[in-house]
């Protein structure tokens, strides 16, 4: 006589255990939240031509950059502070600043979102867009 062999699989609850890319997608949408609380806070103190790239799979430092312009080194060092103290205010950490106190060039590290604040004229030199020619850019309303 032959003995039929049965297996059981442990059934889980569906919401016991997220699978890794429900745990990417939360971090991915966090990302885009910070990017694009960057630029409205950017915009709020009249930044010039503020872009969000998404560069998710093209470096692996970050998700997104965002790029804006100032008017004169004092704007540029005023845009860096209002964005710092307008996520500080919602909760998110500014990592480090660097490029004062010059202030023609800052980069702010927000984790998965680094910041470049130019002086509009710095900007046109370093051309930083063209090396994410090819990347998807986000809408700034």
């Amino acid at each position: 006589m032959a003995t039929k062999k049965t297996t059981t699989k442990k059934k889980t609850s569906a919401g016991t255990r997220k699978k890794p890319a429900d745990k990417r997608s939360a971090a991915e949408e966090a990302s885009r939240k910070t990017a694009l609380a960057v630029a409205a806070a950017a915009l709020d103190n009249k930044a010039l031509n503020v872009d969000i790239i998404d560069v998710r799979g093209k470096v692996d430092y970050a998700d997104y950059v965002v790029i804006m312009s100032g008017t004169s080194d004092r704007h540029v060092a005023a845009l860096a502070r209002n964005v710092q103290e307008s996520l500080h205010a919602q909760g998110q950490r500014c990592l480090g600043i660097e490029g004062l106190p010059q202030a023609s060039w800052l980069l702010m590290d927000f984790g998965d979102v680094i910041v470049h604040v130019f002086h509009k004229d710095t900007r046109g030199y370093y051309d930083l867009e063209r090396l994410w020619i090819d990347a998807a850019r986000v809408a700034v309303e």
